[in-house]
């Protein structure tokens, strides 16, 4: 990846609060572009201690969006309506993945937003077709994550074949229990569940919050359905012009940079942790410790693949580099396992509610582009990553492998260039792991009429709503009356990033009670 060029902070620009735009023909590959009219859903309340007024409902769509009025499924939504006389709209939420669970980030959004804004809005959650509560709900294999994996360094004939059949394992299991939706789950399918959801709800047009792959979502939404965006705020922002395979491999070298960021933090703090003042002499004592778990599994539970899925999240979030850094030293110096099984049960487990997200997750990647089936150009592009980016490479091409072997087609990458939209306002970390810089100038620059707010120096992953004053101001300015900032450059206003943690006698529960951490609770795994 190229050195980021100097972003330049502009002045704001107040847009009119109704925007129009010349309505599109674009479609999704093989959809129709006409709709029948949904029903209105029938809101009930599924209050909670923390979000009295949450409401819930669901919806039926059609299977196959090319037969409007064939097989329906049901999307699981919920509601935090709007209190003030000023009404501004349906404001969807989407937490990412792909394969997240939107319905909870509704409570959050209208919490975390200033109440005088969310008021405005009702903010609308959604669990995409086949997530969550939404039916049918994707289960292809409920145990693929159990400890103890096989090594996902691949380093021996046996450790190759054995994480191979895993991935093919689970793609077989997917066609053998999902056969018949698998062709109609994929992005453009859920965009245009997004505007059933939009006419249900009466509403001429959209405003839409989304975060990772819920920014893809939402640019895949507003390329099809430009005439319905109001507003669009696009939060970590994936590069859509490498979807989906081109995509990982640059995240490998990215979390691998995160990563050392963290054993550089761990350094910095010798007198707590121990471990050294060289960043190159902790990272030299984590891969010694990745070297023992893979012989001696911590616990029984935590081997060299869960040592990294229990690192990895720190590459999303530094809240959890204390609780990192604490079972890190504890196994380096006396080789107690309970820190670092702890950490991983609350930290590292993937998908610990079930195989949903994940399945999900895959049936959208798999779907949404092709990916590479000769398994020798996986084996050589992954081991060239790995030379240079050593720490999640391995352990990303066995989470994204079952790809190599998809039962359903894959369709053509959405190109998302689009000049008819109203100001949208995208927000991105410099040093966001799980959607690289570059991909939010990508972005910044095919949305034409588009404002791009850097956080320098961050490496948090998804950064509105998490604590930066400066970002949220920007957030809410837009929300309140679309007012964006205007700059030169490939930023137009930069915040900076909020300082990195300090060591404490932190526990996995104290670090997920902070407000920035019940937001990446909410994200979706990987992306």
């Amino acid at each position: 990846m190229g050195k980021r060029a100097a972003v330049l902070c502009g002045a704001a620009v107040v847009l009119a609060g109704a925007f129009t735009a010349v309505p599109a023909q674009a479609s999704a590959p093989g959809l129709a572009t006409t709709a029948t009219p949904a029903a209105e859903p029938t809101w009930k309340s599924c209050a909670t201690k923390k979000h009295p007024t949450l409401q819930c409902a669901s919806l039926k769509v059609p299977l196959d969006h090319r037969r409007p009025r064939g097989e329906k499924i049901t999307l699981a939504l919920s509601r935090v309506p709007h209190t003030a006389r000023t009404y501004q709209g349906p404001l969807l939420v989407n937490p990412g993945g792909p394969g997240g669970s939107g319905r909870a980030l509704a409570g959050f959004v209208a919490s975390a937003l200033p109440a005088k804004v969310a008021a405005q809005y009702d903010v609308i959650g959604f669990d995409p077709r086949g997530v969550g509560a939404s039916e049918p709900a994707l289960d292809c294999g409920p145990d693929h994550f159990a400890p103890v994996r096989p090594d996902s360094l691949p380093a021996t004939p046996a450790l190759e074949k054995a994480n191979l059949a895993r991935a093919t394992s689970f793609a077989a299991a997917c066609a053998e229990k999902h056969a018949h939706v698998l062709p109609h789950i994929g992005t453009a399918a859920a965009v245009h569940d997004m505007d059933a959801i939009r006419r249900a709800l009466g509403a001429r047009k959209i405003n839409y919050f989304g975060y990772s792959y819920g920014t893809y979502l939402g640019a895949v939404y507003a390329r099809f359905f430009p005439e319905r965006v109001r507003r669009l705020v696009l939060d970590s922002v994936v590069d859509p012009t490498d979807v989906w395979y081109e995509a990982n491999l640059n995240q490998d070298v990215a979390f691998n940079d995160r990563h050392r960021a963290f054993l550089a933090w761990v350094a910095r703090y010798d007198g707590t942790y121990g471990l050294g003042t060289d960043p190159e002499q902790v990272e030299a004592a984590w891969y010694a410790m990745r070297a023992a778990l893979a012989k001696n599994p911590a616990g029984g539970t935590v081997g060299a693949s869960e040592l990294e899925d229990t690192f990895i999240p720190g590459g999303y979030y530094n809240g959890y580099w204390p609780v990192l850094a604490e079972a890190f030293a504890a196994y380096a110096h006396h080789k107690d396992p309970e820190p670092l099984v702890e950490a991983y049960e609350d930290i590292g487990a993937v998908d610990p509610s079930g195989d949903n997200g994940y399945s999900v997750y895959t049936s959208v990647q798999c779907r949404d582009a092709g990916w590479p089936r000769d398994w020798q150009q996986w084996r050589e592009d992954h081991w060239a990553v790995h030379a240079k980016a050593p720490f999640m490479t391995w352990n990303n091409a066995w989470y994204n492998a079952p790809c190599a072997f998809w039962p359903a087609d894959a369709l053509r990458p959405v190109n998302v260039a689009n000049g008819e939209l109203p100001p949208v306002l995208l927000f991105q970390a410099t040093g966001d792991a799980a959607t690289p810089y570059e991909g939010a100038v990508t972005m910044h620059r095919l949305l034409a009429r588009s404002s791009l707010v850097v956080e320098e120096g961050g490496g948090n992953h998804g950064i509105t709503l998490s604590g930066n004053a400066c970002l949220d101001e920007h957030l809410a300015a837009y929300l309140t009356d679309g007012t964006v900032p205007r700059g030169y450059g490939r930023a137009d206003a930069v915040c900076e990033a909020l300082p990195d943690p300090k060591p404490v006698a932190a526990t996995a529960k104290a670090a997920s009670s902070s407000h920035g951490s019940a937001l990446h609770g909410l994200l979706g795994f990987r992306r």
